[in-house]
């Protein structure tokens, strides 16, 4: 019996770890991929929402928010039947997250990046509500996620909207 709790907690840990490093990942190639980014001379000549954060805040809230979305799809791949299903809508988020740097820092295409986080917003949104029942009171690890991308949304909407 104790012998088979370690190994749960063991897959639990390797899964927490793999999926630690593949949202970080996520993260370390948005930001090589979105050049300069928000140091760059074509945001900072944009006109931006005045709610928008500082920007050591989007450093803070992404690593948080991370490490909070690992630890809900390490419970929600655990407690999964469809896991095909889940991987498809996690690569999905993936790929949306790691796109929008470039579209919108790199290419400077303003609408298509407002497209693609609102996508990312609603994929979220939708994971939260699937999965719900599927991981209970642990669902509150993905609204972390999901309030930043609406927060987001809303700051890639303004600088759509006034530029």
């Amino acid at each position: 019996m104790v012998k088979n709790k370690f190994l749960v907690v063991k897959k639990m840990l390797l899964r927490n770890i793999i999926f630690l490093v593949l949202n970080f990942s996520a993260l370390y190639l948005g930001v090589i991929l979105a050049n300069e980014g928000g140091s760059s001379n074509w945001y900072s000549n944009l006109t931006r929402a005045p709610w928008e954060p500082d920007g050591w805040v989007f450093g803070a809230a992404w690593t948080s928010i991370m490490i909070c979305f690992s630890v809900y799809m390490s419970i929600n791949w655990n407690r999964t039947v469809n896991k095909k299903k889940l991987l498809i809508f996690y690569l999905f988020q993936y790929v949306l997250n790691v796109f929008w740097n470039p579209i919108f820092f790199g290419f400077h295409y303003i609408l298509f990046g407002f497209i693609i986080i609102l996508m990312l917003t609603f994929l979220i949104g939708y994971l939260f509500f699937y999965y719900r029942s599927n991981t209970n009171y642990y669902s509150i690890l993905i609204l972390p996620y999901f309030i930043w991308l609406i927060i987001a949304t809303s700051l890639n909407g303004y600088i759509f909207i006034y530029n």
